[in-house]
């Protein structure tokens, strides 16, 4: 998996506990003890350098819209499948009149006029001296290295805002969230002897080819979770691919990866380009990412049929979290966003500042409720988050904490086991969600005291689903080769899903949507995987059972079984 630079680098810190004082009628809103690890404090930021900030607003009703998205996501309540318009969903989350009046007018107070950044106006933009900045939150922005890439952030450790506003002011971002976007840990790409392993497509299901055992193909998957192979049929069904961090898609590799693995497409079958932030796609060889062509060959080549739009983030962002905030506003604002979002990148929980993260997991929600199925990646790195044996407490992955998203953990080989790299756990910021809770009690109640005071066990479980993640064949720059990672597996079962979808829709019946509280209710729906660990922070990680369990969740999906829990 292709990380944003600090996403994996830190081990697990503790807010403070002793809070900073505030000067007269300001409140504390965020503070933490000290940079996490990897990022050094180079001293005071300029006081005359601008720096880009943005606000949220409190949300109007966010416990009403998470109400409406179990209502339209759990198999036999009555509003099952209706998923919500946006207009609905911006209902529940705009802001109320006094909140934008008294932040705007605070701001004004203080000669800034902002930016609105989303399509609810929850979210403001706007630019400020370090020294105003300081001034107006109480804060001390300072200049933060980040060892292993040599970027430097402007942050501050604690901030506080004007009481009179703490009903209508969630959060200043970035503040004490650290993230360094500019570097990446490249997926290993093993170049193959030869290109072309895999047998014709049209393998019978649990029929799997040998080859399968070494190299992971779209023929070696359509054995394994009987995969349909002929094409879908609704052009109103999409995947949408995100892509960071300068990894560009090659129309020219994936060709050559149908010609190759898929002989019965069009070897000139395409996918869509959108942009944000300044992004882009260069076609030259040398440009071709890994990541980046994998998760579109894997989409375009599993899911035959289904148009796949790849949205490149480029790097005019300010948003604190590399373009996650920037890619989910862009989506929050179409009319009709594409029905499967899968994301292979993700960030430590713990660089991140809890009101920021439980924002954005809130735009995911508000996806879900319109009937978007959200895949990120676990992480590569087992409990650890970074694979660092320095950590002394597991190290959560986020967006795979958010409970509004599906998480997807790796198995590998076959017969399947886990894979040692799949990233699993538990959040600290997020509590356990009621879909899971009767499946994660039993995993807990499984492993006794295994791990015991390494990990939060009331909070939400991760991930839940996985798929192939080992030794999975693509090409880059015109050449064969093989990767690993939970990004393998994240485009993998979004595939999976998209397939379903065109069905269902095929049918005069809604997409899957949001689909954690369906897939919870039927665990036969998917192969039990029940060997193997994820180990790191100097541990075995959590072991693979019958069940449940913070490795590979559920398990890898079984397509006609899945199928039938959707209703086909």
């Amino acid at each position: 998996m292709v990380v944003i630079a600090s996403i994996f680098l830190g081990s697990l810190i503790a807010l403070t506990s002793a809070t900073p004082t505030p000067r007269s009628g300001m409140l504390v809103r965020s503070s933490r003890s000290d940079a996490p690890a990897g990022f050094v404090h180079k001293g005071a930021a300029p006081p005359d350098k601008s720096i880009p900030l943005r606000i949220a607003l409190v949300q109007n009703n966010m416990a009403g819209l998470e109400k409406a998205l179990y209502d339209v996501s759990t198999p036999g309540n009555l509003n099952y499948g209706k998923h919500l318009s946006k207009e609905q969903v911006e209902a529940y989350v705009k802001p109320a009149k006094a909140s934008v009046d008294a932040v705007n007018a605070f701001l004004e107070s203080n000669d800034i006029h902002a930016t609105t950044l989303s399509p609810t106006g929850d979210w403001l933009g706007f630019s400020a001296s370090v020294s105003k900045a300081n001034e107006m939150f109480d804060a001390d922005f300072s200049v933060y290295t980040h060892s292993a890439t040599g970027q430097e952030l402007i942050r501050t450790l604690s901030y506080s805002i004007p009481s009179s506003l703490q009903e209508h002011l969630d959060i200043v971002h970035p503040t004490t969230t650290f993230t360094a976007g500019n570097g990446s840990l490249p997926l290993d790409f093993v170049r193959l002897k030869k290109n072309g392993t895999a047998t014709p497509p049209g393998v019978q299901f649990g029929s799997v080819p040998s080859s399968c055992s070494s190299t992971i193909t779209p023929a070696c998957l359509q054995a394994l979770y009987g995969l349909p192979t002929a094409l879908a049929t609704q052009s109103s069904n999409e995947i949408a691919v995100a892509g960071f961090l300068n990894q560009f898609a090659q129309q020219a590799d994936l060709t050559d990866f149908l010609i190759a693995l898929r002989p019965d497409l069009d070897p000139n079958t395409a996918f869509t380009l959108d942009t944000i932030d300044g992004g882009s796609n260069p076609q030259d060889p040398n440009d071709a990412g890994p990541e980046a062509n994998l998760d579109t060959q894997y989409t375009v080549g599993v899911a035959q049929g289904v148009p796949v739009t790849f949205i490149s983030a480029g790097p005019d962002n300010t948003d604190g979290f590399a373009g996650f905030l920037d890619m989910i506003n862009h989506l929050l604002s179409m009319d009709n966003p594409p029905q499967v979002l899968s994301t292979s990148y993700s960030f430590n929980e713990p660089d991140l500042d809890q009101g920021a993260a439980s924002n954005l997991c809130n735009a995911y929600m508000q996806l879900g409720a319109r009937g978007v199925s959200i895949f990120f990646a676990s992480g590569d790195g087992g409990v650890a988050g970074a694979q660092s044996t320095s950590c002394t407490s597991f190290v959560p992955t986020f967006p795979s904490t958010c409970p509004y998203v599906t998480s997807v953990g790796s198995t590998q080989g076959v017969p399947e086991t886990s894979a040692s790299f799949s990233g699993g756990g538990f959040s600290n910021f997020f509590p356990l969600p009621p879909y899971q809770s009767s499946a994660v009690a039993s995993y807990l109640n499984s492993i006794g005291s295994t791990n015991a005071g390494n990990f939060n066990a009331n909070g939400r479980g991760f991930p839940d689903i996985a798929a192939q993640g080992m030794n999975v064949e693509i090409f880059v720059g015109g050449v064969a080769g093989i990767v690993a990672g939970t990004s393998c597996s994240t485009p993998i079962f979004a595939s999976t899903v998209a397939l379903i979808n065109d069905q269902l829709i095929a049918a005069g019946k809604s997409p899957l949507g949001f689909i954690n509280p369906l897939i919870y209710a039927n665990p036969s729906a998917f192969n039990d995987i029940t060997s193997g660990n994820n180990p790191g922070c100097n541990t075995s990680g959590f072991p693979a059972t019958s069940g449940w369990d913070p490795v590979t969740g559920l398990g890898s999906p079984n397509f006609g079984a899945l199928s039938t829990a959707a209703g086909l």
